[in-house]
């Protein structure tokens, strides 16, 4: 029997939405299954990548970032044509960063000026982001959804407290919207409900689940676009069916680690290829999460991210080159950074202990040459007259050297004893936290070995419930078919209710669920 691949069937799908207008229009999204799990479904569009432009010379950006923009970064218009023509740009996303109430706080026309500027140098689509401020962007991006009709702009973010004024805007204006929350799925569900009760077709709305660097932020961001998916895709909840979008090159790029020199981290490796890395690294953990459109920075993490996306999406085995460096390279000396290694094995260090201890019992011994200073003395009480006989006394000296020889065996044999026991005091202590490690282990592992027959039980009690129920639905489908089939009418009794409504109260309940259903 050949071996079949358990496929997951799904109740819903992503919609399609067409971005952009003519033969450069891209459409991203309309894929029935999870990301690139061609076995299950169909994805007939390929994740979008677009590149970011600032409407401003960026002030704090890293030179390894800067290098490829080098010449343009004081002309959006040029820098966007730079990013389709040399680097291979899907979209281009200008980032009206001059707008920043807490910056410059450019006034709507000066952005009008440059969305025009830039839109008139690109044959692609064209995204306009404002700075997260709700009351500066629903006052910016209204003026620009009304002033470039025709353009068939992609205007975000759309927060619930800006979507009514930015929303109407677009809706009059014909341009479509980015809705964007703070890393929640129910408030996703909010802003596309409103958005949808103002009138907004669901075709043209994009969701922003808010998108985190590297670190714990990647990790939230990522268990909310799962979750996303799962809703729209596996409970079919045609209230979050829309692409997302990720706007990660700002995110990544301003992390410190993004930004630090080689000087300043020099255990981190070469700044340049860090800061693509981790670019490119955050791009392919958010398409794996379900992202459709990518907003990114570095031509190289572009470059690298779009042959993966290939490589998933079409398969084969071709390799993707590695980073092409604009800066020169960092090399730091981690032999010279490294602490000393001590490469002295731990039963020698125990064998040497006792012997080193040893030496400073010894220490009595150095006090002999003191006491035979007498001795040393006896030549010059030889200058005065004296009998000779006197020099005898000087013959006790040897039964006192033999005590001190005594005394200083005697407390070598009591060091070398004491480093004994304390030896074997550490032995049978490593020995008894063996014992309890290993006590503990068995513990754990026979807890955890109880906890999986329980949830084994528990699933199959479930599966086997949800079976029956199966079973139970399937009968009583047959059964109404079979009824159907002999022409059978079954009889409904009908119940009134214990107050009848007027036509007045019915209407106003029907209102009252249209605007609070979600």
């Amino acid at each position: 029997m050949a071996f079949e691949v358990y496929k997951e069937s799904y109740t819903g799908s992503i919609k399609e939405v067409t971005l952009g207008k003519g033969d450069k229009a891209v459409k991203v999204g309309g894929e029935n299954c999870y990301p690139f799990y061609l076995f299950e479904g169909a994805m007939p569009n390929k994740p979008v990548i677009a590149m970011e432009v600032w409407d401003m010379v960026p002030p704090e950006w890293p030179e390894a970032v800067k290098a490829p923009f080098a010449d343009v970064l004081d002309n959006p218009a040029a820098w966007a044509k730079k990013c389709v023509e040399e680097y291979g740009a899907d979209m281009i996303v200008l980032q009206l960063k001059s707008t920043d109430p807490n910056d410059k706080n450019a006034d709507a026309a000066s952005a009008v000026a440059t969305v025009k500027a830039v839109g008139e140098a690109i044959d692609v689509p064209l995204m306009v982001w404002g700075v997260a401020n709700p009351a500066k962007d629903e006052e910016v991006l209204k003026k620009v959804a009304e002033e470039c009709t025709g353009m068939d702009l992609i205007i975000g973010p759309v927060e619930d407290k800006n979507h009514k004024g930015i929303g109407a805007a677009a809706l009059g204006f014909k341009q479509s919207v980015v809705s964007s929350s703070p890393i929640d799925v129910n408030l996703a569900k909010q802003v596309n409900i409103l958005l949808e009760n103002l009138g907004m077709p669901m075709s043209k709305v994009l969701i922003d689940p808010t998108t985190g660097g590297l670190g714990y932020g990647l990790e939230y961001t990522y268990s909310v676009m799962e979750r996303l998916t799962m809703a729209a895709l596996s409970q079919g909840d045609d209230k979050l069916q829309m692409p997302m979008v990720n706007n990660l090159g700002q995110e990544v790029w301003k992390c410190k680690e993004a930004k630090q020199t080689g000087d300043e981290a020099p255990t981190l490796g070469d700044p340049e290829s860090r800061g693509i890395m981790m670019e490119a690294t955050a791009a392919v953990t958010y398409l794996l999460a379900g992202g459709n459109l990518l907003i990114m920075r570095h031509p190289e993490a572009v470059r690298m991210v779009k042959g993966y996306i290939d490589l998933l999406a079409d398969g084969g085995a071709s390799s993707i080159a590695g980073i092409s460096k604009k800066l020169d390279a960092y090399e730091a000396d981690l032999a010279a950074l490294a602490p000393a290694p001590d490469l002295t094995m731990e039963e020698a260090k125990k064998e040497e202990a006792p012997k080193k201890a040893a030496p400073k019992k010894e220490a009595p011994k150095a006090a002999a040459p003191k006491a035979a200073a007498p001795k040393a003395a006896a030549p010059k009480a030889e200058a005065a007259p004296a009998p000779a006989p006197e020099a005898a006394p000087a013959a006790p000296a040897a039964p006192a050297v033999d005590a001190e020889a005594a005394a200083a065996k005697a407390a070598a044999d009591a060091a070398a004893k004491a480093a004994a026991d304390a030896a074997a005091k550490e032995a049978a202590e490593a020995k008894a936290k063996a014992d309890a490690e290993a006590k503990a282990k068995a513990e754990a592992e026979a807890k955890a070995k109880a906890e999986a027959e329980a949830r084994a039980k528990e699933v199959a009690a479930r599966e086997a419930e949800e079976d029956e129920l199966r079973q139970k639905r399937a009968a009583e489908k047959e059964k109404r078919d079979a009824e159907r089939a002999a022409g059978h009418e079954v009889e409904i009794s009908h119940t009134a209710a214990a107050v009848q409504k007027t036509n007045l109260d019915k209407l106003l309940d029907k209102i009252d669920w249209a605007n609070l259903r979600k």
